[in-house]
């Protein structure tokens, strides 16, 4: 069954500005700091942050250097990417929340510069909102091509048209898969190898909507057009087939409730993929 997925409301733009200030303030200082740590990188931190006015410029450089020289140039793609995060004025609110979704929730995060120059979660989910702007533009060539480069360097294949919110974690980023039609809102944790696919050759709406602050553990596969409420948590290996409750934990082949969250646990923020069976449903 369908069901929609709201994202969360933007913020207001001072509010936005001040948060994009602050976290590329923060790199700039680390960047600062790493040309000292590591003389040897000196060069390429220097070109990606220090010598760029913005964090869209800077995510354009970098995500330039990683994808281009493939089909298009780095030149190209950076061009290209600069565009799409030009046009879209909530851009920088993306890449603010989502490194900061990182930076919290990444135990090993222990600074903004490093999601920035290598995680792949990070540069696939940004990556994937350049191909999103493209293919709303009727780029569709350009944004299969984004789609495709992302695949290639990064093991994570995410369709241009599939629609994601902000401070969302892709944890390694390894063997994700996210089809046409999923909706993902603000707030998800994804882990490695996470599928949200088709179940069988349907047409049209056919992929999964995922709720606000759902937690998908390493390995989950939800399949078809279901939903999966607020606040759950799909637990590793799972293959779910039909709708998740808000607030519930599901496990198993194919998967069931096993336990429920209190509504003021948040599994996407803690990353807690423990769970405990119990009657379910």
């Amino acid at each position: 069954m369908s069901a929609a997925v709201a994202f969360a409301s933007p913020l207001r733009a001072t509010s936005r500005s001040t948060a994009e200030a602050d976290v590329w303030a923060a790199l700039r200082m680390e960047a600062e700091a790493a040309l000292i740590e590591e003389p040897l990188y000196a060069g390429l931190i220097q070109a990606t942050v220090l010598d760029q006015r913005t964090l869209p410029e800077a995510l354009a450089y970098r995500l330039a250097h990683r994808l281009g020289d493939g089909d298009l140039s780095r030149l190209t793609m950076r061009d290209l990417c600069f565009s799409a995060f030009e046009a879209d004025p909530h851009a920088g609110a993306h890449a603010v929340r989502d490194l900061v979704a990182i930076r919290e929730r990444d135990p090993t995060c222990r600074r903004y510069l490093d999601p920035f120059l290598f995680y792949k979660g990070f540069a696939a989910l940004e990556g994937y909102r350049v191909s999103h702007w493209l293919w709303h533009q009727g780029r569709a060539t350009l944004a299969l091509h984004v789609q495709s480069r992302i695949s290639e360097v990064f093991g994570c294949d995410i369709h241009p048209a599939a629609r994601i919110g902000s401070g969302v974690f892709i944890d390694h980023a390894t063997g994700v898969v996210i089809g046409e039609t999923t909706v993902v809102a603000d707030d998800v944790s994804i882990l490695q190898s996470v599928t949200l696919g088709g179940n069988g050759k349907e047409s049209g709406d056919r992929h999964p909507k995922i709720a606000r602050g759902v937690l998908l553990s390493v390995g989950a596969k939800v399949l078809g057009n279901i939903r999966v409420g607020e606040g759950a948590k799909v637990a590793a290996a799972a293959v779910v087939l039909h709708e998740v409750p808000a607030h519930a934990t599901v496990a198993g082949v194919p998967a069931r409730v096993v336990s429920r969250l209190r509504p003021d646990e948040e599994p996407a923020l803690s990353m807690d993929q423990s769970f405990g069976y119990g009657d379910g449903i």
